[in-house]
């Protein structure tokens, strides 16, 4: 079946090529080409890895290309259409994200190439944020350097934090343009939102995804003066900090492993890193939840969402332990039973607090329909 409504999402990582193709909201196919450019029989390069995608699914018919990219900067608050201008600039966008739009960019070169007659749209994580103001937008450092280097908050998984939200609300039955909701995306890499009608107004990444809540392998908040001592101290490079803050700190640095399924067995065993790790992860939650209640004033609800969020129990119970006094609990049978989007929270609590399964594709693929609708 083909038609208007089949729109393919390309998610492109360095090694890996995850898609979706929709029609409608139904996903009619999906896949990842894994191994790209390693040794051992992966594709040579992602023009072999969507030339195999092509081979395994029907792209007849597309209405348009989805592609997630991670950074848009302060250019892109919407999703774009995707020309040779807006290429480029996502190519200046490089150093903000040297991990991310590289791969994303290679995407798009090679679903043009493969699909030149098919619209392509770019879809940022960062654009739901672009409406935080500026009292949260910027960090306390001299103007001119902040702006000369584009040093601000741009937030991340605004795609998921989108979708979740708007999600939220129609939970509620609410229009989103009236729900202030609190949105803790808990996976690998984890971030909160503060949403106020259907607007991100705060959120705990920053200028990179490093910075906020404890992760699977990044340490979220730490004084900056860390970076410092270890060069001066330990004669560290700047890659050795990199490497320590993203790769070898969270949940990987504190227990030895970046999966919060093993750190909670490890904990149960009586492992007292693994203790430690998942009392800093879920109090640096309740930390952030307090302190956007605070800044939102009023929260009808607190919703939990990707790996760790959607599928384990104990954490959402400990990050949410002891708010009872700002409306907030949990109950311990609805959350430790069911799947799916759910409340959790008792009945007649003022704040609701649910599970809410995230999906980023699905967003991706509404937003590209909706430019193609204006184009």
């Amino acid at each position: 079946m083909s038609g208007p409504s089949r729109v393919l999402v390309l998610n492109c990582g360095s090694s890996s090529l995850k898609y979706q193709l929709f029609d409608g909201e139904q996903v009619v196919d999906k896949g990842v080409v894994e191994r790209i450019g390693e040794a051992g029989g992966g594709p040579a390069d992602h023009a072999e890895a969507l030339r195999t995608m092509a081979q395994r699914t029907d792209l007849t018919g597309l209405a348009g290309v989805g592609h997630r990219v991670v950074h848009g900067g302060v250019r892109f608050a919407e999703p774009t259409l995707i020309t040779d201008q807006v290429v480029d600039e996502i190519e200046r966008l490089v150093p903000l994200a040297p991990l991310h739009n590289p791969a994303n960019l290679t995407g798009i070169a090679q679903a043009r190439r493969l699909l030149p007659d098919v619209p392509q749209v770019a879809v940022f994580d960062t654009a739901f944020h672009r409406t935080l103001p500026p009292e949260q937008a910027n960090y306390a450092i001299d103007t001119d350097t902040a702006q000369r280097y584009g040093i601000r908050r741009y937030g991340f998984h605004g795609t998921s934090h989108a979708y979740v939200s708007r999600r939220t609300a129609a939970l509620l039955g609410r229009d989103p343009a009236e729900v202030q909701v609190i949105t803790l995306h808990l996976g690998n890499g984890a971030s909160a939102c503060a949403v106020a009608g259907g607007r991100s107004v705060a959120t705990s990444m920053g200028l990179s995804p490093l910075e906020g809540l404890v992760m699977g392998s990044r340490s979220g908040d730490l004084d900056p003066a860390v970076v410092f001592h270890l060069e001066r101290v330990a004669g560290w490079s700047t890659a050795d900090v990199d490497r320590l803050l993203n790769q070898r700190s969270g949940l990987v640095g504190l227990a030895g492993a970046g999966d919060m399924r093993e750190v909670l067995r490890r904990r149960d065993a009586g492992d007292p890193g693994a203790r430690l790790a998942v009392d800093m992860y879920c109090a640096r939650i309740r930390f952030y939840v307090g302190g956007y209640y605070a800044l939102l004033g009023r929260v009808d609800a607190v919703t939990f969402t990707a790996g760790v969020g959607e599928n384990a129990a104990a954490v959402r119970a400990a990050a949410l332990a002891g708010l009872d006094g700002l409306g907030i609990a949990v109950d311990p049978d609805r959350n430790g039973s069911g799947g799916g989007e759910r409340r959790i929270s008792p009945d007649g609590t003022p704040v609701g607090v649910w599970v809410v399964p995230t999906n980023e594709e699905l967003e991706i693929a509404s937003q590209t329909r909706a430019v193609l609708a204006d184009h």
